[in-house]
């Protein structure tokens, strides 16, 4: 084991490490939103489908889901600095090639190259930020990390929906590379490589490991993010992608544990705090990328918004939780109990989910989103420093970037599943509020026949012939009908949502901590 303390870094060299590390953090993360709102304009472009075009954003899921894992590994092998540096050009090369894409194929190629590039910044950015401050200081160093990966999601969509607006949707990739080619500078002057041994020989690499980590963690993601699309278990491809799955995590959890020179150390788990860690990082993704993925959803299928106004929307939640990091950074330092932050956290987000179902109506004025959505910035703050601080406060040397992989692993998979789970019940949900909705329709009805022939009325008025307004009346009849379904089943997912989070508060008042508050979080990395 060497001297940690050789990686901590004073003055001007941390700052720049640090700033360096948050724009590659944010880099990746903003990358992973920024292509929603452009979808349409690639499709129309290089002539896609919408199934096509939805790849886009799968292949960079499922290449940033197998590399995280493997990135404590990768860097033993190569030295961090240099494999944080060639991640950060490989990201840099593919957004030029992504951006030059001529045919929808090609850029589905280079995206999954661009995750794997992108994978790596994440996580290799937060054990550097970490190690590069002194142990009292970690809980402050893991609130600015972590303004980066909640600002990242939040930033996405209104920056790319400006870009789509004013230029076209190549330069949502070419932003990308002035950036990276700073980065790639600083990251070789300044960043430090810990001394971790002696490196693998090609014949003792854990090929295996790696074959069976990329087919169980890429089915399970193409299983999330086109289950819905596919009819679940009703397409041969899912059960086949399934039942991959299952037996490559088995073979893989078994080869890990029985091989001398594992990939992924899974031994590190049996630390409780990041056992704790993990499950609570898998939610943490859930309602992050859940709440993100949901409300410009709904503010743009239902409200008609643009992407910018939806994105715009997002802002203010963002800078709260950027208000909120170093206050909690400050609270861990001076010894508050992890948990209790958490489980505020969790309260406050329960408080959020709650709000967002009491709003929603078929036209909320976009107002009445301002306080809940900074309800949200809070919870957001109060969750993400003392999870991961927690999660990673008893480790020692190595076993940070481990624990750091598989936080960072989890809370990518937690969004997956959000999403997946999501679009999955709302359609489901949809189709049956529209089914009772209807059977409280009667055509006999005296409020239905005076709301039909009012309707048909103003469209005689317009111009129409009876027949065709009669017609034209029970079809926006119906179009009612179905936003009034939509939007009962976007409550349910907050409502949902909210009640997941306020059920996980006993669970984290449970977990020991160490009484010496203090010296647990500074214990770490000694």
């Amino acid at each position: 084991m060497t001297d940690q303390n050789s990686l901590v870094e004073y003055g001007y060299r941390r700052v720049i490490i640090t700033i360096t590390a948050i724009f590659c953090a944010l880099l990746e993360i903003v990358d992973t939103t920024i292509v929603n709102v452009a979808l349409n304009e690639m499709r129309g472009n290089l002539g896609a489908t919408l199934n096509e075009v939805a790849w886009v954003i799968t292949a960079y899921a499922i290449a940033n889901v197998i590399i995280v894992p493997m990135t404590s590994w990768l860097s033993q092998q190569f030295g961090r600095r240099n494999y944080f540096a060639a991640s950060i050009i490989i990201f840099t090369v593919s957004s030029f090639l992504c951006g030059n894409a001529t045919n929808i194929w090609e850029l589905v190629l280079f995206r999954f190259i661009q995750g794997l590039g992108g994978g790596a910044l994440l996580v290799t950015s937060q054990t550097i930020i970490t190690e590069s401050y002194p142990p009292e200081k970690r809980g402050m160093a893991q609130a600015i990390y972590g303004l980066g990966v909640i600002i990242g999601p939040t930033l996405g969509p209104p920056l790319g929906g400006y870009i789509v607006d004013n230029f076209s949707w190549p330069y949502i990739f070419y932003i990308n590379i002035p950036i990276g080619v700073i980065a790639t500078l600083l990251t070789l002057q300044y960043v430090k490589s810990p001394k971790y041994g002696e490196k693998k020989a090609a014949s003792e690499v854990d090929w295996w490991g790696i074959g069976l980590l990329a087919v169980a963690v890429g089915s399970l993601q193409y299983i999330l993010e086109k289950g819905q699309e596919d009819d679940w278990f009703n397409s041969s491809t899912i059960i086949m992608l399934t039942v991959a799955a299952i037996l490559g995590f088995y073979f893989f959890i078994w080869r890990e544990l029985t091989y001398k020179n594992p990939i992924v150390d899974l031994k590190v788990l049996k630390n409780g705090n990041l056992r704790v860690g993990t499950i609570l990082s898998f939610i943490l993704g859930f309602g992050l990328y859940g709440s993100t993925f949901i409300i410009p959803l709904y503010t743009q299928s239902t409200l008609g918004w643009t992407a910018q106004q939806s994105g715009m929307l997002m802002i203010p939640a963002a800078l709260t939780t950027a208000f909120m990091m170093p206050i909690i950074g400050n609270l861990i330092q001076k010894g508050v109990s992890q948990k209790y932050l958490v489980a505020g956290g969790m309260l406050v987000f329960f408080g959020f989910s709650f709000w967002g179902y009491k709003v929603l109506t078929p036209n909320t004025p976009g107002d009445a989103f301002f306080w809940p959505l900074i309800l949200r910035g809070i919870g957001m703050g109060l969750l993400f420093i003392p999870i991961t601080t927690m999660s990673l406060s008893t480790l020692k040397g190595q076993e940070i970037g481990q624990g750091a992989a598989f936080t960072g692993m989890l809370r990518q998979l937690g969004g997956s599943f959000g999403i997946a789970m999501i679009t999955t019940f709302m359609s489901r949900r949809t189709i049956s509020h529209r089914s009772d909705l209807v059977s409280n329709l009667s055509v006999n009805d005296p409020d239905v026949q005076q709301r039909v022939m009012g309707m048909q009325q103003n469209f005689i008025a317009k111009g129409m012939s009876p027949d065709v307004a009669l017609n034209s009346s029970y079809k926006l009849m119906d179009y009612s009908v179905m936003k009034q379904a939509a939007v009962l089943s976007y409550m349910d997912v907050f409502l949902y949502i909210g009640i997941m989070f306020l059920v996980c508060i006993p669970f984290i008042l449970m977990v020991r901590e160490n009484k010496q508050k203090k010296v647990d979080l500074s214990e770490a990395m000694h």
